[in-house]
């Protein structure tokens, strides 16, 4: 018997699953990789919305806001661009020690950081996106570029947890689409989010432009960290987005269960971490899924104050395992629905003496 045949790629719905996207404003369930490419010719048809007031709120402008008294701005520069991607760039499973040997890799889209000004990256493109700190009382001002030469589509950065006007929103809405909700190949937008108390915790950034959907599952999610002011900074802190990179997308034939565009222990993050150090996970579900997170020999305290080693979440949904490390070896974490650790939703955490 093959190795491959060893672990079963099974979908758990997720190839059988419909993937909804605006493209050009219709509603399409994409069952193929043709569905796909006809949805990617839909959206680069998509121009620029007329604004058609319906409603005297459509005709309201707002104020762009600022930080608050001891708060500053956190300026970022992040750019939206295509990038050849692949999932399993070792060819196998440490954890199995099973070669890997399907087609994997495909064309991504990702965000990407660079510094002040658009000068220069700050490495390259990945998946998730950079993460975007801030404090409360501050503003998260983001100078965004849209770099898709290969898909040729708008794009946007809409995030989640912060306050924001409806300009800064970075939602295609049709006809009522404001400012920050169309950002065509070769132009620029600058986001400003608030960051209030409410704010504090781990978000969600996406792409939710015409073709939105299909971007994300693509790769064009990142997320966000508010901490309330002067919080201390966990020692090892890790985010993870638990998603499927699906056929639909990548046009392989196998669905690939993903930590941070990876799947595979090997090629998912190693986390590592000394005993006596703060460690904190924040695991967030990027995709249609349910999801739960498990670190095997740790267990930790939820929002409730219970005991947890196996929480569950939905989409876009996040939760953060937060410990001091008392526990010395080799560590697997994984998604402990075991289709998805089975095709790839699994990796290595590492504690040093």
């Amino acid at each position: 018997m093959r190795d491959i045949q060893r672990r079963q790629f099974i979908a758990d719905g997720a190839s059988a699953a419909l993937l909804c996207a605006l493209a050009g404003g219709h509603a399409f369930p994409f069952k193929t990789a043709s569905d796909v490419k006809r949805a990617d010719a839909a959206a680069r048809k998509v121009k620029r919305p007329k604004a058609v007031p319906k409603d005297p709120v459509d005709t309201m402008s707002f104020p762009t806001p600022q930080p608050q008294p001891g708060g500053v701005a956190r300026e970022y520069w992040i750019q939206a661009r295509p990038a050849r991607w692949d999932p399993v760039p070792t060819g196998r499973d440490e954890w199995m020690n099973m070669h890997i040997p399907r087609r994997r890799k495909f064309m991504a889209l990702a965000y990407q950081q660079y510094t002040s000004g658009f000068a220069e990256p700050i490495g390259g493109p990945s998946i998730p996106g950079p993460i975007l700190e801030a404090e409360v009382g501050d503003t998260l001002v983001v100078h965004f570029r849209n770099d898709d030469h290969h898909f040729g589509q708008a794009h946007t950065m809409h995030p989640h947890g912060v306050r924001y006007t409806p300009d800064y929103d970075g939602s295609y809405l049709s006809s009522f689409t404001r400012a920050g909700g169309f950002i065509a190949p070769g132009e620029e937008f600058t986001y400003t989010w608030e960051c209030l108390p409410g704010s504090a915790g781990v978000w969600p950034y996406h792409d939710h432009g015409p073709n939105g959907t299909i971007s994300v599952a693509r790769g064009m999610f990142g997320a966000l960290i508010i901490r309330d002011k002067g919080a201390k900074k966990p020692d090892v802190e890790q985010v993870l987005v638990l998603h499927a990179l699906t056929p639909q997308v990548t046009e392989a034939d196998a669905v690939f269960q993903c930590f941070n565009g990876r799947a595979f222990a090997g090629n998912t993050p190693t986390v590592r971490s000394r005993v006596g150090q703060d460690v904190a996970f924040h695991a967030y579900g990027g995709d249609g899924m349910f999801h739960t997170f498990h670190v095997h020999g740790h267990r930790w305290l939820n929002d409730a104050g219970a005991h947890v080693d196996n929480p569950s979440f939905g989409p876009h949904e996040v939760v953060t395992a937060r410990w001091t490390e008392d526990n010395v070896g080799r560590w697997l974490y994984h998604c402990h629905v075991f289709s998805h650790q089975d095709a790839g939703m699994a990796g290595w955490y590492l504690v040093e003496p």
